[in-house]
């Protein structure tokens, strides 16, 4: 890799890469940079025919990635809101269509941006102490990187607007019983599971099995459109007075009072 990226940790080992989020102190939130980096990393996997598959991973046992950067957010509005979520949501795709498998493997939290990111990988692999959610609407907000759109397609309509509008995460067992999740591992053993699987995985024919990933994603016809939705209505969301009050109340530690507008 030409780069050295600073909010990630890249290496890779007998054919599997590992992704590793690195911003320990921020609990390994997502922010503009980290998404510039992650499109960078992953364009260049892409090419790196020495890799054979991909392990995304946080630093820490406390968190996969818990969400996006507040700070970030607070600045935003209605156009740079949807700006900012198309880019998360170009990010999510590249990862998405990745022609490599990719296994979140998820300790502790992943919230918010942290889920949706989650959400990209082709397979997740959680600890027993993960817990996954998307708590947008607390902040006045809507998932912005894709999460509206994958989130149904994985486990469901109904399931999925329980997440969304109760806003509360989801245990690692419950994310395994509605399908969120692929496995569950004792903490501190996802990636070395997530790297066992890929081992097995990539053993098969590298064309059939890029192809096959391309034949289940086609199988969603109205992608772009939702995503286009989705970005459109985060930006709108950024612009009102309820957004704006959702992310100071979060970074100034106190309850939100929305006002509908």
């Amino acid at each position: 890799m030409s780069f050295q990226p600073e909010t990630l940790l890249v290496d890779n080992e007998d054919r599997i890469a590992t992704v590793t989020i690195n911003r320990p102190d921020k609990h390994n939130a997502l922010n503009s940079q980290m998404l510039d980096e992650l499109w960078a990393v992953f364009e260049a996997l892409q090419e790196d025919d020495a890799v054979g598959g991909v392990v995304v991973t946080g630093t820490g046992v406390k968190a996969f990635a818990a969400g996006a950067d507040i700070a970030e957010l607070h600045q935003l509005r209605s156009k740079s809101g949807k700006r900012a979520s198309s880019k998360g949501q170009a990010v999510m795709s590249l990862i998405e269509s990745t022609g490599k498998p990719v296994i979140a493997a998820i300790e502790g939290y992943a919230l918010g941006g942290g889920c949706e990111l989650a959400l990209a990988c082709h397979l997740r692999v959680a600890s027993r102490t993960a817990k996954l959610g998307l708590p947008e609407l607390g902040l006045g907000l809507i998932p912005g990187y894709g999460g509206t759109q994958r989130l149904p397609r994985l486990i469901g309509k109904g399931r999925a607007l329980e997440m969304i509008l109760d806003g509360n995460p989801v245990d690692a067992e419950r994310a395994y019983s509605i399908g969120l999740v692929n496995k569950v591992v004792e903490e501190g053993e996802t990636v070395r599971t997530s790297r066992e699987w890929l081992e097995s995985i990539i053993k098969k024919a590298p064309l059939a099995m890029r192809t096959a990933i391309q034949s289940v994603h086609a199988a969603y016809p109205n992608r772009a459109q939702g995503f286009q939705d989705e970005a459109r209505l985060f930006g709108y969301l950024c612009g009102t007075d309820d957004a704006r009050e959702g992310t100071a109340a979060f970074l100034e530690k106190r309850n939100p009072g929305f006002h509908n507008r």
